[in-house]
């Protein structure tokens, strides 16, 4: 019997950052099981500090597209999960149609991050840590 790979879909304000991270965490610990994507309400650029910090974990971001969440409603996509990952996408979060569970995990947006290069980095190590810590929370909770 094959499974159906549960549809996953991240979202942030600028699909820059923190859905991008996520995206690519859950790929890397349970791709095999889950389909996954990520997308923003203001799509833009993946945020290089965010390419970086990825790199120090061996996953490479770089080469990742920005994608509207709206663009995606709008062809009618599925998911079994949506889950946003910053504190002011929870209520501009469109209703997905089809049995869809919504999760909340607000992350601090490391485009808003002031100081020199390097507290950026620092900053931006800590979001991530914490993404990673929360997606093998949740994986663990889906076995």
């Amino acid at each position: 019997m094959i499974m159906r790979k549960s549809k996953v879909l991240f979202i942030c304000t600028h699909n820059s950052a923190r859905s991008q991270m996520s995206e690519a965490y859950l790929r890397k610990f349970a791709g095999d099981r889950f389909v996954v994507e990520s997308a923003g309400f203001e799509p833009t650029t993946v945020n290089p500090l965010a390419v970086e910090v990825m790199k120090e974990e061996d996953i490479d971001i770089s080469a990742n597209k920005t994608q509207s969440v709206f663009a995606l409603y709008k062809q009618g996509q599925l998911f079994d999960y949506v889950i946003t990952v910053c504190h002011d996408s929870e209520n501009l979060c469109p209703i997905f149609p089809g049995i869809t569970q919504r999760l909340h995990w607000a992350f601090e947006d490391p485009a808003s991050f002031d100081g020199t290069r390097e507290e950026k980095l620092a900053k931006t190590r800590q979001v991530r840590d914490e993404i990673r810590e929360a997606i093998r929370t949740w994986l663990k909770d889906q076995q």
